[in-house]
């Protein structure tokens, strides 16, 4: 079922109308205003299953968020903000191979080149070592983390 806001809709009513809703029913905002007060107490009252939509002046939904559960993860598995981040991540590396930029490790260290240089011997030279953050160990570094 959807409920519609008016264009001025204040706080408590915006709350009466999600904590009406249903799993799956959506709350229709005419005004970007009510959209972002809407998703605020969406968080603020961890209401999950119900979307909130903000409207244009042609009845379109222009933007669209839902309130959901964080899956239950087991030993191992990444959640969803662990995967976001693998992905930029992923797109970092994709930006340093087309800036011409190699990573490598060596033992505990990352460090970056130029991959213009032939000889890896020579990196050494112009290498500088990558703030990780003590994000990245080198694997030999860790005999815990293999043994598992």
């Amino acid at each position: 079922m959807d409920t519609d806001l008016l264009l001025d809709a204040d706080s408590e009513t915006i709350r009466a109308a999600l904590l009406s809703c249903s799993e799956g029913d959506a709350v229709n905002c005419l005004s970007e205003d009510v959209f972002t007060r809407a998703k605020i107490l969406l968080v603020k009252e961890k209401i999950t299953g119900i979307s909130i939509q903000l409207l244009g002046d042609d009845g379109y939904v222009i933007r669209q968020v839902t309130g959901k559960h964080r899956s239950e993860l087991g030993d191992g598995e990444f959640n969803d903000r662990q995967l976001a981040v693998i992905k930029a991540l992923e797109k970092v590396l994709q930006h340093c191979k087309k800036e011409g930029i190699r990573l490598v490790g060596y033992s505990d260290e990352l460090v970056a080149y130029p991959a213009s240089l032939k000889d890896l011997a020579q990196a050494s030279v112009y290498a500088l070592d990558i703030d990780s953050s003590d994000a990245y160990s080198g694997a030999d570094s860790n005999s815990a983390l293999i043994e598992n």
